[in-house]
């Protein structure tokens, strides 16, 4: 009989895409101090989104923050996982440990609104030290 590799669909590959939505997540937050109000009297301004997310304070601008800290922390995680992957890491644990990022960059993006630094960068040092973790899951 033929043994053949299937592919699957992983849980640290769905990590991969709520990694990818948290961002959006953060600019609706950042964006959300505009909503209903007209572009004339300080609403969402789309013509000049930066300048307008500039002039942002306080949890919006925190918010702001929080999305370009997650975009930025996206591409680490993304290469960790394909390279774990791809050098035959336990999936289980990758999984978790995959798992276990989205869920810290989650509370790191809520200890950021909320204006919580300390709580904040502790959770963002565990989660790159998660990361790292992933990447050499699959070292021999």
């Amino acid at each position: 009989m033929n043994s053949m590799h299937v592919a699957r669909f992983t849980a640290a590959y769905w990590c991969v895409l709520v990694a990818a939505l948290l961002p959006m997540v953060c600019s609706y937050l950042a964006k959300s101090a505009g909503k209903g109000k007209s572009r004339g009297n300080g609403g969402f301004d789309n013509h000049d989104p930066r300048g307008w997310m500039a002039q942002q304070t306080g949890w919006h601008a925190r918010a702001n923050a929080a999305q370009t800290n997650s975009f930025e922390a996206l591409p680490f995680f993304i290469g960790a996982v394909i390279i774990a992957h791809q050098l035959g890491a336990g999936q289980t644990l990758l999984d978790l440990a995959a798992l276990l990022w989205v869920f810290l960059r989650i509370f790191y993006i809520m200890m950021y609104v909320a204006d919580m630094p300390t709580v904040r960068s502790a959770l963002w040092t565990g989660a790159f030290l998660v990361n790292i973790g992933i990447l050499f899951l699959g070292y021999r």
